[in-house]
């Protein structure tokens, strides 16, 4: 079933394939704002048949509700479908101006081992009345998807589109495609976790013999951010009374292996170059942002590493973004 009902839906139709094709196509965070845009032309404009500038410029300005960032995101793809358009010759409308970027000054949570423990418990209790199939694949997934974010410190995102295929249950390995800046990387898995995600496949291949996502949802698709958030929320309200989010469990997962590097001397170097590839960091300056809520680890590594300190991990902003 096509996604795109709006006058614009070939041109959308043939831009993801392009995207698809390079390698340069997020499912969770492109394919949904591009299809609400769809949708706002379609309901606005039922009888046009070109884009024109009022269109472009009544989605894409900033709204009241948002942030720099927030809108960024939000008509980043439309941006980028635009001047597909533009370079093949299909229009003349200009794309919008991107917001600047804002520096993030969130904190985030740090998870405590009773709290975590709470958390888990949750998880693994609920209700054993399933009556539908929604239910009792919720049942099953719910335990293991968010044990799978707290052990491995993937993105939710990537954890959400994750296919089956690229789950190597024989080695231990997760394939990630698609990540934030289109960063392929593997995940080795810890070998509990591994087994857990073996039982889990077992469970949930009786229920979806034919799914495409490691994680399926309704349709033979994946889970949105808002399932995360909405089974993360009720779950952790139930034990806990701090705020927190299931964002924060890879902030909580890099910080858990930093903290245990502090008397590793030369090798603590090493050991963080594999954790920024392991969570899909371009660059080894993307994971300096942890150090900033870890006491004293940033004194003890400018102490092993004299004036390369700064020369090695450079100031750079953190998002707390999903996506």
């Amino acid at each position: 079933m096509n996604k795109f009902t709006s006058f614009l839906a070939p041109h959308m139709q043939a831009y993801v394939f392009y995207r698809k094709a390079s390698g340069h196509w997020n499912e969770a965070s492109y394919e949904p704002n591009l299809v609400l845009f769809d949708r706002y032309c379609k309901k606005q404009y039922p009888n046009a048949a070109l884009l024109s500038q009022e269109m472009v410029n009544g989605w894409c300005h900033k709204r009241d509700t948002e942030t720099n960032n927030s809108c960024r995101s939000r008509i980043f793809v439309v941006a980028s479908f635009i001047r597909y358009l533009r370079m093949r010759e299909k229009t003349d409308v200009m794309g919008p101006d991107l917001p600047r970027k804002e520096r993030c000054t969130y904190i985030p949570h740090s998870f405590t081992d009773v709290e975590l423990e709470k958390f888990f418990h949750a998880c693994d209790h609920l209700p054993s009345a399933s009556h539908t199939p929604e239910q009792r694949s919720r049942k099953i997934t719910i335990p293991v998807f968010f044990r799978l974010l707290y052990s491995s410190g993937i993105r939710t995102n990537e954890a959400r589109i994750l296919r089956v295929e690229d789950v190597d249950l024989c080695h231990g390995i997760l394939n990630i495609r698609y990540s934030k800046g289109h960063a392929q990387h593997y995940v080795v898995l810890h070998d509990s976790m591994l087994e857990v995600l073996k039982i889990y496949d077992a469970a949930i291949h009786k229920q979806h013999p034919h799914r495409a996502y490691f994680f399926p949802a309704r349709g033979n698709t994946f889970h949105t951010r808002q399932w995360v958030q909405t089974n993360f929320r009720e779950l952790w309200d139930k034990y806990n009374s701090s705020h927190a989010t299931a964002y924060e469990l890879r902030h909580h997962y890099a910080i858990e292996n930093i903290n245990r590097w502090t008397g590793e001397g030369f090798g603590f170097v090493a050991k963080l170059f594999y954790l920024s590839k392991s969570m899909g960091h371009s660059t080894l300056e993307s994971t300096k942002y942890y150090y900033s809520l870890v006491p004293g680890l940033a004194g003890i590594l400018e102490e092993k590493t004299g004036m390369d300190f700064e020369n090695i991990l450079p100031e750079v902003d953190y998002e707390k973004s999903e996506e």
